[in-house]
Parts: C-alpha cells; sequence; structure tokens
C-alpha cells in the first residue's frame, strides 16, 4: 500500500491522526529498504524518531502547518529551518525529503554508495539538508545561529532542531543550550529523541543524562514532556503550547522507542548501527505491511 504525498508551499488538504500513522509505517519500510540495500546505516535510530518526523513535515496545528516549507525551492527565503542533530538518523528524514519531492526516490536505493547524494550523515549539498550533522551534539548551535538571524531580520520563521538524549553527553549541547535562553530565542523549538539507548547499551549505563527536562529548566528553557513520542496528538499538543511561550526558547523531551515498529529489534542497543539482515527482513517487512492495513 503506497500513500503519494505532496505538499506546496502552504500544504494541501492537511493529514489526520490516522493518515500520519499510516504515512510513518509506509516510512519505515522505505528505510527498512534502503539500509538493507546499503547493508550499512542506522534503521532503529530512525525509527525512534519517525512520528516526531513526520509530524513536523506532513502536520499541522489549527490549519497550519508545523514547517511551512517548497520543495521545489529549498532555499525560498521564508521556509522554516530543520536541523537533525542526531544526523545518523538521517535515513528517516531522506525517506520524508525524497517523498516531499526534494529529490527523486530513485535517490534512496543509492543510500551511502560512493559518489551517490545520500551520504551516511546528513551535508548540506542535499536539498531540504540545512546543516552537515555528522559530529553529534552541534544540532542547536546551528538553529540558534539560524534563530538569531531571524531574530536579526525580524523574520517570523521557525527553526526546529531533533537531538538524540545520548548526545546530551556533548558540552556543546549546553553552552548551546545556555545561549538560546540568553537570547530569548522563542522562535526555537528542540527535541530531544528520549529513546534511552546509545551504541552499545542504555544511556544511563553509559552516562546518565536524565533529568533532561529540569536540566534545560536550570538553563532557563520551556520544558515540554510528552510521554508517547510516537503519539500524534500528543505531538500536536505540544508543539501548540512550544508556539505560544514568548522570550524562551522551547525543548520538548519524548520518550520513544529505538526500533518502534519491529519488536524483535525494540530496545536492543545490538541494532543500533546495524542494517537488517535478509532473514530479518523477512520477519520485519510483513509486520509494517500488515500495520499499513490494519491502521
Amino acid at each position: 500500500m503506497k500513500i503519494f504525498v505532496s505538499r506546496s508551499i502552504v500544504g494541501n488538504a492537511f493529514m489526520n491522526t490516522q493518515q500520519l500513522q499510516k504515512l510513518s509505517t509506509q516510512f519505515r519500510l522505505e528505510v527498512l529498504h534502503a539500509t538493507h540495500k546499503a547493508a550499512s546505516g542506522h534503521p532503529t535510530t530512525a525509527f525512534s524518531a519517525m512520528e516526531i518526523l513526520t509530524f513536523l513535515y506532513f502536520g499541522d496545528t489549527d490549519g497550519t502547518p508545523i514547517m511551512r516549507l517548497d520543495s521545489q525551492k529549498p532555499q525560498w527565503a521564508d521556509r522554516d529551518y530543520f536541523i537533525l542533530s542526531k544526523g545518523h538518523g538521517c535515513p528517516a528524514l531522506y525517506v520524508i525529503l525524497a517523498n516531499l519531492g526534494f529529490f527523486p526516490k530513485e535517490e534512496l536505493n543509492h543510500l551511502r554508495q560512493l559518489g551517490a547524494l545520500l551520504e551516511g550523515h546528513p551535508v548540506n549539498k542535499i536539498p531540504g539538508i540545512e546543516a552537515t550533522t555528522g559530529p553529534l551534539g552541534q544540532g542547536i548551535s546551528f538553529g540558534n545561529g539560524i534563530a538569531i538571524a531571524l531574530k536579526m531580520d525580524k523574520k517570523p520563521n521557525r527553526v526546529y532542531v531533533l537531538c538524540g538524549d545520548g548526545e546530551l553527553q556533548e558540552g556543546q549541547i549546553w553552552e548551546a543550550a545556555m545561549n538560546s535562553a540568553h537570547r530569548k530565542l522563542d522562535n526555537l523549538t528542540v527535541f530531544i529523541d528520549n529513546n534511552k539507548l546509545q551504541q552499545t547499551n542504555f544511556t544511563r549505563a553509559i552516562k546518565p543524562v536524565e533529568p533532561i527536562g529540569q536540566k534545560f529548566a536550570a538553563f532557563g528553557w520551556n520544558v515540554i514532556n510528552v510521554a508517547d513520542g510516537h503519539d500524534f496528538d500528543e505531538l500536536k499538543s505540544a508543539v501548540k503550547r512550544a508556539w505560544k511561550c514568548k522570550l524562551k526558547p522551547t525543548v520538548i523531551v519524548c520518550d520513544t522507542v529505538k526500533g518502534k515498529g519491529i519488536p524483535f529489534a525494540e530496545n536492543k542497543a545490538g541494532y543500533h548501527g546495524v542494517a537488517l539482515s535478509k532473514e530479518e527482513m523477512a520477519v520485519a517487512v510483513p509486520i509494517l505491511e500488515k500495520a499499513l492495513t490494519q491502521e
């Protein structure tokens, strides 16, 4: 089952929760196929952020698109900005940008191939990618720079950043967080994909990052907690609250599940940075295809 999507500058008819869920499931399938063909990548990392990304690019609140974009004019001056700070989750973003028409979907078949457009981490030569984010911890700094420039130009554009919980161990995150609050960047919203896993183990075992919300609050941020980062209604409510906050940046801390949608890979550190094998694909693909018909 395919869902064909076309968004113009202000969007076409907006999707309801069920349609968004179907779309995120379709995107998971496309991520699986792209990373499997590449025999590398981070599909489970992409899966924990899938609903957040789907909502940012295809969702709305009260008829207003979460992000204003034009896939035919990626550098459109009135666009909103998105920075994927956890750059290794880029297969999810690539699939979304391809479905929006930023580049041909055929490019997904060449993920991570030498000389191809889509590298293993985002680079800003790719249409729709605002910043190169290989090293972790830089996304809020990029977001700050854009948000400050927009304030200086008195423009209403918004800036969104998605960070992983593991990268909160990077010192640059907190330097940037201090600056965001100091500059009163209420045009900046940061999502934390709190899937509680990184590389080889749980974050609490490697270097605990909790309590995330309290730490950002101590730096002067508006903090919103989302109990289920895969629930579109919760995400919509959080963004509405973020838009209402003035004179503070907002962080939306989303509890998520790494590998969400593939039961045998959920919450398993061993699937970090690993494409599924042929045998695993034979199990995972039917699960997602069945979910598409049931949603």
